[in-house]
């Protein structure tokens, strides 16, 4: 194999292998400006999008041991893989293709699990690890905050209302 090739292919490898996931997505008719932006609403919950030769993905693909998506490999496609949760990623291409009609996801790599275009948006509607922290957070804290209301009004009952001013008629 040509040396540049190969080159390539080791660093989609590379990148490829340090991902948790991997999202297809077809970005026929997309303008330059607007994937520039795509790239940057990925970059800032990191998460990055590349293009690459569908064949050489194919490859990486095989060498990586991950499953054959090779029927979505066609066209113009884009690469998206990140470090942060697939939930982020998954969501920025879904409001992103909301906005501006495109890029479509055509299929993902999740671990060893092949995400048709369904199971991806709904992987968008899952709120965050962070948010899903939030809400667990707020709900086992509620029993203790009703417990210091009913304490702190137990013993700091509030002042009684002023006695309404008497009228001289």
């Amino acid at each position: 194999m040509n040396p540049d090739k190969q080159i390539i292919i080791t660093g989609l490898l590379e990148r490829v292998n340090a991902s948790p996931y991997l999202i297809v997505i077809d970005y026929t008719g997309l303008k330059v400006k607007q994937f520039s932006e795509l790239r940057n609403r990925l970059f800032g919950i990191g998460a990055s999008c590349i293009v690459a030769k569908n064949s050489y993905m194919r490859k990486v693909l095989t060498e990586a041991g991950l499953p054959d998506i090779g029927d979505a490999l066609v066209g113009q496609t884009a690469f998206v893989t990140g470090e942060s949760e697939v939930f982020a990623a998954a969501k920025v291409i879904k409001n992103f293709e909301k906005e501006f009609k495109k890029p479509e996801m055509r299929v993902g790599i999740l671990g060893n699990a092949v995400l048709d275009t369904d199971k991806l948006k709904a992987i968008a509607d899952i709120p965050s690890r962070e948010a899903v922290l939030s809400q667990l957070l707020g709900t086992i804290n509620e029993p203790a905050a009703r417990i210091a209301r009913v304490i702190k009004n137990k013993f700091n009952p509030e002042e009684e209302a002023a006695p309404a001013a008497e009228s001289n008629d």
